[in-house]
């Protein structure tokens, strides 16, 4: 680091500091979802105990849940903001297990509600009534992985974290890192088209996988496992279940390219006064650090003061209305931190940051992206949080955390607060109080929607459409191209079992 901004940077310091609590205590949502949000349920069949005996000789008695105690944490999210009443879960190992599941499930009319890590924030990955719940956790194969291509296959259900792990040991790194991945599963992460953290230098999931196994609702199995980098033959199906959340079929296999493991790594958190200065810094950092800028995150102080308050967790510098978390990776560790400090030095002297702090120590770097990570797990302290995951030109990228809280501000909130990806336009808009209030979730809702329509935005950036969003999709897409949906959706679940509820608005939409 050059002596000119010796002065500014600071070392990370040493903490043990708190990991995220990523779905590990699931709690209880005050009401049923179809309470809550008046929801009236299809014309699906009621479980019997034959079918609980079926289910049991395709998966043997110890791989089905029917106890109450044992099925509540797959009837709930982690959020507390849904909640449905499952009898009944099923843990297949296999594809064909799925297929026998579904089939049997679709010529009954039972509905079925796909679940993986159930760190959804979109009510996506719950039951809404009594669905039958198939939970991926046990089909957790790596099933390959060519060194020389890059391309992993594995089953749906294995955990983001534990395929990052197994990829270090041969010279690669996924694709993309959530907070979640503790839990969180990649069949998941690809049924709602996830896009985290690295997205600004790998693009999207729709990108990243190559390849695709899914099971339709009628059993029958449609293998897109490519594992080519380049394959034109036809129509790109695997795109229909990216992104899909379970609706059109349950992911079941996936092939993904995954990227070299970057050698250097650095991360710098830096402090600012303004927003102006926030957009002023990200343009100077994607000219000056180029290639090697991996992620560019912004948080506003009231999103970190939740981390502190919270969770005990310490910023390293002082407070600043504003925070840039940025880290570069490449594969010359002299080359990427002259390019880090170059950069660094040029913001300092433009008077873009006010204070900082930088590492390069795998500790330190941990430590650094603890206190992004771990932004949800404190605002969820505060007792319940409404949350809105949306895209935005990067001129309003702040501006619907100012107009909200003005909107709010009669209303009894803790806090109304912003932080994500600024680097592709995806900000996390957050407001919490001390228990659910109907009141002010109409407050929010449609307006927020209305507003980011109005400025060109998206209603949902990377968390998916699941339950919560499904009557705002109007907002972001017209109504020919909603009805195109629905009419994809009777040609691959005609019975409509596969995650009723989800995604889909009631038809007629008008704009």
């Amino acid at each position: 680091m050059r002596k000119a901004t010796s002065n500014l940077l600071h070392t990370a310091g040493h903490h043990s500091w708190l990991s995220e609590v990523r779905c590990a205590k699931y709690g209880t949502a005050s009401a049923l979802t179809k309470d809550r949000y008046n929801v009236q349920r299809g014309n699906y069949a009621t479980l019997t105990d034959r079918d609980v005996s079926f289910f049991e000789q395709i998966v043997g008695k110890s791989r089905i849940l029917t106890d109450a105690a044992d099925v509540e944490p797959y009837n709930a999210d982690w959020l507390h903001s849904v909640k449905g009443y499952s009898q009944c879960v099923l843990k297949p190992k296999t594809t064909e297990e799925v297929s026998a599941i579904l089939k049997y499930c679709n010529e009954r009319l039972l509905a079925v509600c796909p679940q993986g890590g159930n760190s959804g924030l979109a009510g996506g990955s719950n039951p809404v009534f009594d669905e039958v719940v198939i939970s991926t956790s046990l089909m957790n194969n790596i099933l390959g992985f060519d060194s020389l291509s890059g391309v992993l296959s594995c089953q749906a259900g294995c955990i983001l974290e534990n395929l990052e792990t197994h990829l270090e040991k041969h010279g690669h790194i996924m694709p993309l890192d959530l907070g979640a991945k503790g839990s969180c599963q990649i069949g998941g992460n690809v049924s709602t088209n996830a896009g985290g953290l690295r997205l600004v230098r790998y693009g999207s999931l729709h990108g990243s996988v190559l390849g695709v196994e899914a099971v339709l609702a009628n059993g029958d199995v449609i293998d897109c496992m490519s594992k080519m980098k380049k394959d034109n033959t036809g129509y790109h199906l695997k795109h229909l279940f990216i992104g899909s959340e379970g609706t059109l079929g349950l992911v079941t296999k996936v092939a993904i390219n995954c990227p070299v493991l970057p050698k250097s790594v650095n991360v710098a958190l830096l402090g600012l006064e303004s927003y102006e200065k926030v957009l002023e810094t990200l343009k100077t950092s994607k000219r000056d650090l180029g290639e090697i800028l991996s992620s560019c995150e912004m948080m506003d102080r009231e999103s970190l003061q939740a981390v502190e308050d919270n969770l005990k967790l310490r910023v390293p510098i002082k407070d600043c209305p504003f925070y840039l978390l940025i880290e570069t990776s490449g594969s010359n560790s002299t080359h990427d931190e002259e390019k880090l400090a170059q950069f660094l030095e040029h913001a300092l002297d433009k008077n873009m940051i006010i204070d900082g702090t930088q590492a390069s120590e795998p500790s330190r770097i941990k430590n650094l992206w603890e206190l992004r990570e771990n932004i949800t797990s404190g605002l969820a302290k505060d007792g319940y949080c409404y949350k809105y995951d949306i895209s935005l030109p990067h001129e309003d990228f702040y501006s619907c955390v100012e107009v909200l809280r003005h909107h709010l501000g009669h209303l009894p909130v803790l806090r109304v607060c912003g932080y994500g990806h600024i680097g592709d336009g995806n900000i996390h808009l957050n407001v919490t109080s001390k228990a659910y209030s109907k009141e002010i979730l109409q407050s929010i809702e449609p307006f927020i929607y209305e507003w980011t329509a109005k400025v060109g935005g998206s209603v949902s950036a990377e968390h998916g459409i699941g339950f919560k969003k499904r009557d705002a999709v109007h907002f972001s897409k017209s109504t020919r191209a909603i009805e195109l949906m629905h009419q994809m959706k009777k040609v691959m679940d005609p019975n409509g079992i596969l995650n009723p509820y989800k995604v889909l608005p009631e038809l007629p939409i008008t704009n």
